[in-house]
């Protein structure tokens, strides 16, 4: 190519180049979230944040209003799981921002993508105890992936476009953006390159083909193999190479709480839930297991029992893509750090050797039917079991399921069979109270045709309701089930089974009219009381074309089993059987 071409090129190159614009802190901001392709913000205004908030009316981006700031990021949780791609938060300083602290956390440690936009006092005013002043870098730093604290304009393009990075990308988690309003009234020339590079942050997505390798011997040599498949392979979209590879290799399927739908639920190699409310197949499998291959799980207490009992004949296998989990709380064999799509992709092509397992499968197949979950239905009492079943089998399985944290949580876990990735919105690690209702509006904000039903505890529900607003402003048709058994249920089990039955703050015998205050946000509920009444009521609320709370009354006393009791392991599991 001549020289004469090559300048050609180069004018020609410059004159299509978009030329940088000269915009707000707040105008590159909103510009920025339209070039990360982000749909919709959820948020709350407040002093600080004033600016940003202009530029949302004036642009006219989609943005959700909480009625709390707590609402607000736990909608971008769930907007984040179901959609596959960064919830964005915006809030105020001060208490605005101490609000969403409680979701960066949940955030953080079930590895959910999100940007957290904080407004913050003046530069000149950090750290002078400030109106509605927090040190928020301080107070999120254990819990985000990174933080930022902006302190100047023109560093503000690369912030935002390395904080997307940063949340979506190795293992995903919260990113917060501190703001000072001042720099979000200043101008500057915003460049959004395409290119970002952080030298300390390079994380390894292409796994050692020698581990691969290694592993695939192993499953070659392997008589009694399982894999524990965890919310990584959801969060790498690795459900079909999953799934093929369990069909070439025949190797039973255990999922952790958050890695339900990973695996179909139906397929007959697919085992269960493990852990301490897993079924006695799924927690038998661990525990007789000769080679464990964790796939994108944290091995985090309420999955393994006591330590030193956890898999006590197998070699260990962990694939994950977040280095500091492999050897932190179980002794690894091979460890493979990698994307956990790629390492499926490379353990496929290995074509390794399909050892012969029947004896294997065959024993977990009649633990499998021998010990199914189970309850007992005696009369016209509701059993939450029973209850779940009936939604399971009205949605056809096909519904996106919310919850918070506790007894609803774990029946809907066991009883609601998922055959599809993302349709399980759940707190995990922080087992947060009041999440299920807010992620149930970000679902459904994310996939706007989908059937969302929130299973939620009377406990949890009031933490969160005022978001009701939400559903009458937008008609969101999500499907509130709260499962009633007037009062804490899983504290009220411990105490019954571990406290001597002092239900010590735990009953409620007082509670407000849910079906007055659903109709208070002109929401159409229902109040079921009797087993009889209990079917045509969820099809009722399954047939309406909006959003609709039904209080489900259920016994009191019912209580999760199977249980792993602290202290013990899989194979000592309680409430096999009836």
């Amino acid at each position: 190519m001549s020289t004469k071409t090559k300048k050609q090129e180069l004018v020609v190159n410059i004159e299509n180049k978009e030329a940088p614009k000269v915009l707000s802190g707040s105008g590159m901001l909103i510009e920025a979230l339209a070039k990360e392709n982000v749909e919709v913000i959820f948020g709350y205004p407040g002093g600080a944040i004033l600016p940003t908030y202009d530029e949302i009316y004036k642009t006219g981006i989609r943005h959700i209003l909480a009625r709390h700031e707590q609402g607000a990021i736990h909608a971008a949780e769930g907007y984040a799981r179901v959609a596959g791609k960064p919830g964005v938060c915006v809030v105020t300083s001060g208490p605005g921002a101490t609000n969403v602290v409680t979701g960066i956390a949940d955030a953080m440690i079930d590895s959910l993508p999100l940007v957290v936009i904080t407004g913050q006092v003046a530069k000149s005013l950090i750290g002078t105890d400030a109106f509605q002043e927090a040190d928020m870098l301080g107070i999120t730093m254990p819990i985000t992936k990174h933080n930022f604290q902006v302190r100047s304009v023109e560093e503000f393009p690369r912030i935002i476009k390395e904080a997307f990075h940063i949340a979506t990308t190795g293992r995903p988690g919260p990113v917060l953006i501190d703001l000072p309003k001042d720099v979000s009234q200043d101008s500057g020339l915003f460049d959004y390159s395409e290119d970002v590079h952080l030298p300390g942050y390079q994380p390894t997505i292409i796994p050692n083909r020698q581990q691969i390798r290694k592993l695939a011997e192993a499953v070659t040599q392997a008589k009694k193999p399982v894999i524990l498949a965890g919310a990584g392979i959801l969060h790498a979209k690795a459900s079909e190479q999953l799934y093929e590879y369990v069909e070439q290799q025949q190797i039973p399927v255990v999922n952790t709480l958050l890695g339900l739908g990973n695996f179909p639920g139906n397929h007959e190699l697919h085992l269960g839930m493990a852990g301490m409310h897993g079924t006695y197949a799924a927690n038998m499998a661990l525990h007789e297991a000769d080679l464990l291959i964790n796939i994108g799980a944290r091995f985090d207490d309420r999955l393994t029992g006591k330590l030193e009992f956890f898999a006590p004949n197998a070699t260990i296998a962990h694939i994950d893509v977040d280095p500091a989990e492999i050897g932190k709380n179980i002794e690894t064999k091979i460890p493979v750090v990698g994307d956990a799509k790629e390492a499926l992709k490379m353990l496929i092509a290995e074509q390794g050797e399909q050892a012969d397992h029947a004896d294997w499968k065959a024993s977990l197949q009649i633990k499998k039917t021998d010990f199914p979950l189970w309850y007992k239905q005696e009369d016209e009492t509701i059993k939450p079991q029973h209850l779940i079943e009936k939604i399971y089998q009205k949605t056809k399985g096909e519904a996106i399921v919310t919850t918070d944290v506790g007894q609803h949580q774990m029946w809907s876990a066991q009883f609601y069979k998922f055959d599809k990735p993302n349709r399980w919105v759940t707190s995990g690690g922080l087992g947060t109270m009041g999440f299920g209702f807010p992620a149930a509006i970000g679902a459904q904000i994310a996939e706007p045709q989908s059937t969302v039903v929130s299973i939620i505890g009377d406990a949890g529900f009031q933490m969160t309701l005022q978001e009701m607003s939400i559903l009458q402003e937008l008609n969101l048709p999500v499907k509130i089930v709260i499962v009633n058994n007037a009062s804490l249920g899983m504290v009220r089990q411990w105490q019954q089974l571990f406290h001597g039955e002092r239900y010590s703050n735990s009953l409620f015998p007082i509670q407000p009219d849910f079906v007055k205050l659903a109709e208070a946000y002109s929401i159409k509920a229902m109040k079921v009381e009797e087993l009889k009444d209990m079917e045509s009521a969820i099809e009722e609320m399954l047939a309406h074309d909006g959003p609709v709370l039904m209080d489900c009354r259920v016994a009191q006393e019912e209580n999760v089993y199977p249980m792993i009791c602290p202290g013990k392991g899989h194979h000592e599991m309680e409430g096999i059987r009836p």
